[in-house]
């Protein structure tokens, strides 16, 4: 077997060597599953070549605009949100019209968070992000980044 010398192993890096960065990601006329599936993967920290996989190494992403958030084909008209009080018969459907008007951050939430680990450590990464309806934050003491996806 040969000899791996300690300048060739995969840094595994550790939660203080970590560097976390501040976005802002803006949400106007962006399709709900690509901008989704960018932003996990930015939370998750898979963009860095310091990946570690059981650190939290991903950056914070603030979005704006999520009420501005489109999405292709007829799910406008056919797309459900469900939840359920675990009691019986204590399932609630909500279309994605109706969602898209009451509450458009739980649309982008849930969006992301099926596509980070079921871990906590998953919850701790869904904690990095923040998504506000309208093109207002009130994060600007983190002086974020703007960020194209």
């Amino acid at each position: 077997m040969p000899i791996i010398s300690p300048a060739h192993r995969t840094p595994s890096l550790k939660k203080e060597e970590t560097k976390k960065s501040w976005f802002v990601v803006d949400a106007q006329g962006k399709t709900l599953g690509r901008l989704c599936s960018a932003v996990a993967t930015r939370l998750r920290g898979k963009h860095k070549a310091t990946f570690t996989p059981n650190q939290d190494c991903g950056d914070n992403i603030i979005i704006i605009n999520a009420s501005k958030i489109e999405v292709t084909g007829r799910k406008k008209d056919q797309k459900m949100y469900y939840h359920h009080s675990l009691y019986p018969g204590g399932m609630t459907a909500i279309p994605f019209k109706d969602l898209i008007k009451e509450n458009p951050e739980r649309i982008l939430m849930e969006g992301v968070k099926g596509m980070l680990p079921k871990s906590k450590l998953g919850d701790v990464m869904l904690s990095n992000l923040r998504v506000f309806a309208g093109s207002e934050h009130n994060l600007k003491a983190q002086k974020p980044v703007a960020l194209e996806l």
